[in-house]
């Protein structure tokens, strides 16, 4: 490695994975680890946490878990100060967050559109809004949003709530970039195409939509979709993040970087 993001903390929104295997946040919080950063690792399943936390002691790096709730103010609040206090400031955060759940705008239930837009967009809002402070206070920062290509495009799978969120998650990014590049703080999203992730895996509305429910099925369907003919995984994520948190990146703001083996070129 090349010790990019030496003497770095990094705050990894969602660091666990939700199965076995390597989610976006779990990748993202290893490599950065592997860079030189130090890393709070938050996630709502503690466990899920502490398992990312001992992959990168194992490997010699520096972390720390803690469990949190990011739709809740006060969750968030704590997390930001205990980070700070831990490493004594936050110079990288990486919100990986999220959930799909299946369903159009007749079908969605009211309290489902709801959760989905907490889990995605007022998270988001939320550490941004205790984190920033911090970053100006040390004199900038890199914040990256972890969105989707369902931000932009109609995928084929009917989840009005998760492409609306996903989409405002890309309108706070480009809002909050500008006004905070006078600070020093820049605030990218990475938009993932069709990945193949624990969290898709275990999204059962997805596996029913793509293949009547059968997970191999639904890898292969995916597969098929892609220009390239395979997916991605998190670790296509995790690069794509680890370079909008290094220096080569210091004179990006405000972007979508698409991540997704150019499938977003044939959507209509």
């Amino acid at each position: 490695m090349s010790e990019r993001l030496s003497g770095k903390t990094a705050l990894i929104i969602g660091a666990g994975s939700i199965g076995p295997g390597w989610g976006n946040g779990k990748a993202t919080a290893c490599l950065f680890a592997r860079e030189g950063a130090r890393v709070f690792c938050v996630d709502i399943n503690m466990a899920a946490a502490e398992e990312t936390v001992e992959i990168i002691k194992s490997e010699g790096g520096s972390a720390v878990a803690w469990k949190a709730d990011v739709t809740k103010p006060d969750d968030v609040s704590a997390l930001a100060e205990s980070c700070v206090n831990e490493f004594g400031r936050i110079d990288i955060m990486c919100n990986n967050v999220g959930i799909a759940e299946v369903g159009g705008v007749v079908d969605l239930p009211v309290e489902t559109w709801d959760r989905v837009f907490d889990v995605n967009l007022k998270s988001c809002f939320l550490t941004m809004k205790y984190v920033i402070p911090h970053m100006v206070e040390n004199g900038g920062g890199s914040i990256i949003n972890v969105s989707s290509i369902a931000s932009l495009r109609y995928t084929g799978v009917a989840y009005a709530s998760y492409s609306a969120s996903k989409a405002a998650v890309n309108h706070l990014t480009r809002t909050t970039a500008a006004e905070f590049a006078s600070s020093g703080v820049r605030v990218n999203a990475v938009l993932p195409g069709l990945m193949k992730t624990p969290m898709v895996e275990h999204s059962t509305g997805l596996a029913k939509n793509y293949a009547q429910g059968n997970i191999d099925e639904m890898w292969r369907v995916r597969a098929a979709q892609c220009p390239m003919g395979f997916m991605g995984d998190a670790w296509d994520v995790a690069n794509a993040a680890l370079f909008l948190a290094s220096p080569e990146s210091k004179y990006v703001t405000g972007i979508e970087l698409l991540v997704d083996g150019g499938i977003t070129l044939k959507y209509a």
